[in-house]
């Protein structure tokens, strides 16, 4: 199969994984939300820094390596296989140990057995990663959907059982464990593949000398994500964290449904490409010029009708996350063109430069949050934004050098979509202000004809400017017509 036809079936299966796994999630998060206090997600969020940590130093950027490098065999996976497992053995016992010292930061009693359970998914996830690396660098993304989504299925059936039983917080604690599990025992029924018993030193020395860097990266992101729920973790209660929380869990909703699941694909096909740099930049400008185009009308319209469709989908008891929810959306915009240059710079092999970006770009992320603090939750919400908008600029720059792309160009590209989205989005905010809302209609009919209004606007403009993003789409459909 040519490389054209891998990636355009890669993307295909994994934005059905995507759409089929975020979606059931999608349902079960809002039945969740509806049993159970803002409270709750609040403490699963406390701890939400050191499960990132410990995933990021169990996988010790290693499963990156194998996908990259080019003729990886048996002694490649199976070092890595059993460094991950004991990394995150190791990394359980070190949580387990510590549990009591950060309930007690958090003067929050409960977390100490919270963590001790829901570590366990650790060990669980490092039995099945080699696994997942091995079919992402195949690219048999189809497998991998039709593992993932009866995985979360059943773990959110199973959360949502115990929270209407009364469970509260240990039905988000269960609904994890159960999902992995399932995932990582459906990979050793299906799959053939087993480790040997074989650490090879070499092999372990050649994937950690490009995984550390990426490891270290990884790190500096997760403390700088993350340290905005420390912060409202120690300072403020732990239903406001759940009511940010929530608002960034929504928001990621559409963002990991298209970005992920291009990310996940545009990884291994840029590194099997990776010195043909012309090759990359056209490709390059077709995907983000297609995401850009999808991406923000969508988080636009969400921006406009996030207080009736929070009123719908969470009840009334979650409206204080309506505003975080607009901010997050409106820069949320960036967060693809991030994303991707990012993965240009790692199929480049320049984990070096990866670790020096995240340096530059979580130093000056951080220096916001820290000055915004003072203003409460919104202003934490203005700081994470601002910071997805220097990201998304320093990976546009560098990684753009790397191609010959540069970041004005690439801005350029996009300000076409950036101008007609806000202006089809201030058209029908106008126009809901004078008309929708004074005319006192429900929610659902302010849903739909707000989304009907700006939809047509932006639709409109856009043939009417003929963009770019048009065309590509029309032989993305085609081409998965003809296969269909």
């Amino acid at each position: 199969m040519s490389l054209r036809k891998k990636t355009l079936s890669g993307i295909a299966w994994t934005f059905g994984q995507q759409v089929g796994v975020q979606g059931i999630n999608f349902i079960v998060q809002i039945i969740l939300a509806r049993l159970l206090l803002p409270s709750d997600f609040g403490l699963i969020a406390m701890i939400q820094i050191f499960l990132a940590i410990g995933k990021t130093l169990m996988d010790s950027g290693m499963t990156s390596s194998l996908i990259r490098t080019e003729n990886a065999d048996q002694r490649d996976y199976s070092t890595v296989f059993f460094i991950n497992l004991f990394a995150s053995i190791g990394l359980y016992l070190l949580l387990f140990f510590t549990a009591p010292l950060i309930a007690s930061f958090f003067n929050q009693e409960l977390l100490t057995l919270i963590i001790r359970v829901y570590t366990l998914s650790f060990v669980i996830q490092a039995l099945v990663g080699v696994q997942t690396t091995r079919l992402t660098k195949e690219m048999n993304f189809k497998l991998q959907m039709y593992m993932q989504i009866p995985s979360t299925l059943c773990g959110g059936i199973a959360g949502v059982i115990l929270a209407y039983k009364g469970y509260g917080v240990w039905s988000l604690v269960w609904m994890q464990l159960i999902t992995t599990t399932i995932f990582m025992v459906q990979h050793w029924l299906r799959l053939k593949w087993r480790p040997s018993l074989i650490i090879d030193r070499q092999k372990m020395k050649h994937h950690l000398s490009f995984g550390y860097k990426i490891t270290l990266s990884a790190l500096l992101t997760t403390f700088y994500y993350e340290s905005n729920t420390i912060l409202l973790g120690k300072f403020f209660s732990s239903a406001q964290l759940g009511f940010y929380k929530q608002a960034s869990n929504l928001r990621m909703f559409p963002l990991r449904n298209i970005t992920s699941a291009l990310q996940k694909v545009t990884y291994p096909m840029f590194s099997s490409i990776q010195n043909e740099n012309e090759k990359i930049r056209t490709i390059f400008k077709r995907i983000t010029s297609v995401v850009f185009f999808v991406m923000v009308p969508i988080m636009l319209l969400m921006t406009l009708v996030a207080e009736p469709l929070f009123r719908i989908v969470l009840t009334d008891k979650w409206l204080p996350s309506v505003p975080i929810f607009q901010i997050l959306c409106v820069f949320s915009i960036f967060y693809p063109l991030s994303m991707y240059n990012l993965n240009l710079i790692l199929a480049k092999g320049r984990s070096d430069l990866h670790f020096k970006l995240e340096v530059i770009k979580k130093g000056i992320s951080i220096c916001f949050l820290l000055l915004i603090i003072p203003f409460g939750v919104h202003g934490v919400a203005y700081a994470a934004g601002i910071g997805m908008l220097i990201h998304a600029f320093v990976n546009s720059l560098y990684s753009g050098r790397l191609i010959q792309y540069p970041v004005l160009e690439q801005f350029k590209d996009i300000s076409n979509i950036l101008i007609i989205g806000f202006f089809s989005m201030g058209i029908t905010f106008v126009f809901n202000k004078l008309f929708i809302i004074p005319s006192d209609y429900g929610d659902i009919f302010i849903i739909l004809i707000v989304s009907l209004v700006f939809i047509i606007l932006y639709i409109s403009i856009s043939f009417l400017f003929r963009v770019t993003a048009i065309n590509e789409i029309k032989v993305l459909i085609k081409h998965f017509m003809n296969k269909a």
